[in-house]
């Protein structure tokens, strides 16, 4: 049996991190972290105005520095989309935690999102969700330990299959 700190969560915006990540962490007895509500509380903002204040890249360092400074064990931590450019933070998950890679085929989750500059979203200017997808996607997959296809789940049929992938691997949190 393989012994890592935490479940961390990774997968686009709208994916269903935050949702599963609370029905899981009480199915296996962990806590539950949201990176997005810790990196809002560091900030005393929403996502969007730091974005707005300090820039895509700002946020990103904000994002990097708040992710790898959670120091937990027995957890289920939900990371915002874009941690998956947080090179620091996402290394440290991989080494210490398994991460849960939630994909969603792209018509799914154009049908999930609104307005993405109201959720927080970093969208380059002139980039489209698409765009975002295909350049997001790779990176999801190089620190993903599980990929579970999350496509017309529903929370309790995603959670049993993050479950069974975790069982499969032998792990436990």
């Amino acid at each position: 049996m393989i012994r890592r700190k935490n479940v961390v969560l990774i997968g686009m915006p709208g994916c269903g991190k935050s949702t599963i990540g609370v029905v899981l962490a009480k199915v296996v007895g962990a806590r539950f972290i949201d990176a997005d509500l810790l990196i809002q509380e560091s900030q005393g903002m929403l996502l969007r105005d730091i974005i707005a204040r300090y820039g895509d890249d700002g946020f990103l360092k904000i994002e990097n520095d708040v992710n790898k400074s959670i120091e937990t064990e027995n957890a289920v931590i939900a990371t915002g989309g874009s941690a998956v450019y947080c090179t620091e933070a996402m290394e440290k998950y991989r080494k210490n935690d398994i991460v849960v890679y939630i994909r969603l085929e792209y018509q799914e989750l154009e049908k999930r999102l609104g307005n993405l500059k109201r959720r927080g979203v970093v969208l380059k200017d002139g980039q489209t969700l698409k765009d975002l997808y295909n350049e997001r996607t790779p990176l999801y997959e190089k620190y993903a330990h599980i990929i579970v296809d999350s496509d017309n789940m529903s929370v309790e049929e995603l959670m049993d299959a993050i479950c069974s992938e975790l069982h499969k691997i032998g792990t436990t949190i």
